[in-house]
């Protein structure tokens, strides 16, 4: 995670509250009573039940549920119910900027997100056309189409969405594992046949 940077105690940003197990649609609920601004992405999900298939709203980042306030007002979320404590590291709590919260509703909208393994190696990549345009991710590319993992590097989390290969650029060459062989370079424009797992990046409904 890193060094958090500063922050204005008395100026409203986004933190990130973790709660209990199944409990961040219940928590956005009671935020949302109390008027305090918060973001719980969620992305649809197949399940197959018993006797048949359903779609459901899931959380993007299980036990996550982002709040925009002033740090001297924590006190209105972290009392409640579930609630256990602010996402950071030691005693101070991460704070996400507006862009990044920004592009996790971008990838929701446009780009297909669903949960992936945060990476923190790899070849880098941008995004050069579309509504993801300048986003900086992990390539993580198949055969017929091209995905970027999204790292939020503040809160240890990631998101994944597709896009096409002529809309993504390399920013830089670098060593790397190709279906755990030995380290080949990747390409600015790969060819279609390889199966490339690249690690590591740049960074819903908000009320």
């Amino acid at each position: 995670m890193g060094i958090l940077p500063p922050f204005d105690s008395f100026l409203p940003q986004w933190f990130v509250l973790f709660v209990r197990t199944n409990q961040e649609k219940t928590t956005a609920s009671r935020l949302d009573h109390l008027r305090i601004e918060h973001f719980l992405p969620c992305f649809k999900s197949l399940r197959q039940w018993k006797d048949r298939r359903v779609t459901l709203d899931v959380p993007l980042f299980p036990g996550y549920v982002f709040v925009h306030l002033p740090h001297a007002e924590r006190m209105r979320v972290l009392t409640l119910p579930n609630v256990l404590y602010f996402v950071g590291s030691g005693s101070s709590p991460a704070v996400l900027s507006d862009e990044e919260i920004a592009w996790i509703g971008r990838g929701l909208q446009s780009g297909n997100a669903v949960p992936h393994e945060c990476l923190s190696k790899g070849q880098r990549v941008v995004i050069t056309a579309g509504a993801l345009v300048g986003l900086k991710g992990t390539l993580v590319r198949k055969v017929n189409n091209t995905r970027v993992v999204v790292s939020l590097d503040s809160i240890g989390r990631a998101f994944a969405v597709e896009v096409d290969l002529g809309s993504v650029r390399a920013l830089e060459s670098r060593s790397l594992v190709v279906d755990g062989s030995s380290p080949e370079k990747f390409p600015a424009q790969p060819s279609q046949e390889e199966l490339i797992d690249i690690p590591r990046i740049s960074s819903g409904g908000r009320r």
